[in-house]
């Protein structure tokens, strides 16, 4: 029986590829081989891997092992939790544990035992397993600014409690990111945090998302599933957009968070949870108490501990600390190399008011390193910044002169002309692997 386990292998050698791919297809439930190291960031963002079986040694400016502990580098900086094994010949045996003081969970020696490279492959994968769905997500937007560093050391006070905490702020501040990030510092942070969308549950599936149902409970209830409150006990509930929840529906989640327990329907025995919850609203949530629109006693309840994100206007100290990661982040997807940020770009990223907050910004960055006619930095004119009118009472914003996806579907075509059809070499000059084109090329019809 195969391992559930996805395996990004790099090597220049497309023989020893091969021969990985062989062997290696007999075990585990997907290969991914790439023979450029150019490709690995974009590969790991976008493929998910579980383990990198990453060779020491390429055919490039690098050499004795360097490149290798080069790419170590920055899958250990990207990718604190995905476990990297390397491959070396006997006589670098002394440069392989030099990487396993920097970080690789484990090497292979070629020539490879056939059944010692299956367990080590297995075994690395193993230890990271529970974690794999949040191996390479996205940490913390903190800046730089006097307000996230305050919001920051508040942030590490009350994670590691469980108190019930109630986030504010406007959208694209990166709400659900700072719940990721107290679940993470928080002792519960072993089990993933689960997520509901109170904004999007429809009233009718209310109790059954929240509290579960039993087989036979209403049409459709086919077996029987656990509410989230019950799913997520041990570990961390996230309820995102809790303003928008309905007053009669808000009577029924205070009840269950007063007494801790649900009755899923078509169920009379009352089943105990153990959450920490945290909440989230873009809106007034106290104005909304004072208009009898939100349940005063249930915000006691989810307001033990408030935090609210500023938006990113009022801290630009911290625009271009988030422009910049995310210029070497985009840059590594799509050019294979971290792209900087020129001084000119940087007057016009502090000089915008950023209606949309960081979710915009880092729109913004990607787009402007899907376009850069600049292979290392990105300038003034890379940015397409919507006009924003304050002052008229509000942001007015234009269309866009074109989206990322149609950007991307015309670097890839432009890639694939100047490379005469050949999509493998196409695939290399955009940084990419072969099957991540293919998947790119039948999203857009290609």
């Amino acid at each position: 029986m195969k391992h559930d386990i996805h395996i990004l292998v790099v090597d220049d050698n497309r023989g020893v590829l091969e021969a990985l791919d062989l062997l290696l297809r007999r075990h585990f439930r997907r290969i991914t081989l790439i023979g450029n190291p150019s490709a690995i960031m974009s590969a790991v963002a976008e493929d998910r891997p579980d383990v990198v079986l990453l060779d020491m040694n390429f055919t490039s400016a690098f050499n004795n092992g360097n490149e290798g502990l080069y790419w170590l580098d920055r899958l250990r900086t990207a990718c604190p939790q995905l476990p990297v094994v390397l491959m070396t010949a006997f006589a670098d045996i002394p440069l392989a544990i030099k990487g396993i003081k920097a970080g690789a969970a484990d090497f292979i020696q070629k020539p490879w035992d056939n059944d010692r490279i299956v367990d080590i492959l297995t075994s690395a994968a193993s230890k990271v397993r529970k974690r794999r769905d949040v191996a390479c997500a996205p940490v913390m937007y903190w800046g730089e600014s006097d307000e996230m560093s305050r919001l920051r050391e508040m942030v590490g006070k009350v994670a590691t409690t469980d108190a019930t905490v109630l986030v504010t702020g406007e959208n694209g501040t990166g709400k659900e990111l700072l719940a990721e990030e107290i679940h993470r510092q928080s002792g519960r942070a072993e089990r993933p945090m689960l997520k509901v969308d109170m904004g999007a549950v429809s009233e009718t599936l209310f109790e059954s998302e929240l509290f579960g149902h039993r087989k036979g409970a209403f049409t459709g209830a086919v077996s029987d599933r656990k509410g989230k409150l019950e799913e997520a006990s041990g570990s961390s509930l996230f309820m995102d957009e809790i303003g928008n929840l309905p007053m009669h529906l808000q009577a029924k989640l205070l009840s269950a968070l007063q007494n801790r327990q649900v009755t899923a329907l078509g169920s009379n025995h009352p089943v105990s949870f153990d959450v920490r919850l945290i909440c989230a609203t873009n809106r007034d949530i106290d104005a909304m108490v004072a208009e009898g629109c939100f349940r005063e006693d249930l915000l006691y309840r989810i307001n033990t501990i408030r935090l609210h994100l500023p938006p990113l206007r009022q801290r630009k100290a911290d625009i271009m600390v988030l422009a910049r990661r995310f210029a070497a982040e985009f840059g590594a997807r799509y050019r294979g190399h971290e792209m900087a940020v020129s001084d000119g770009a940087e007057s016009r990223l502090v000089g915008h008011s950023w209606p949309g907050n960081i979710r915009e910004l880092r729109h913004a960055v990607e787009k402007a390193v899907i376009i850069s006619g600049s292979a290392d930095s990105l300038v003034a004119s890379d940015f397409d910044l919507s006009p924003v009118a304050v002052a008229s009472g509000g942001p007015t914003t234009t269309q866009p002169a074109m989206t990322i996806e149609e950007m991307e579907r015309r670097m890839i075509i432009e890639a694939i002309d100047a490379c005469g059809g050949n999509l493998s070499a196409a695939a290399q000059r955009l940084g990419i692997t072969r099957q991540t084109l293919y998947n790119k090329m039948r999203r857009y019809a290609l």
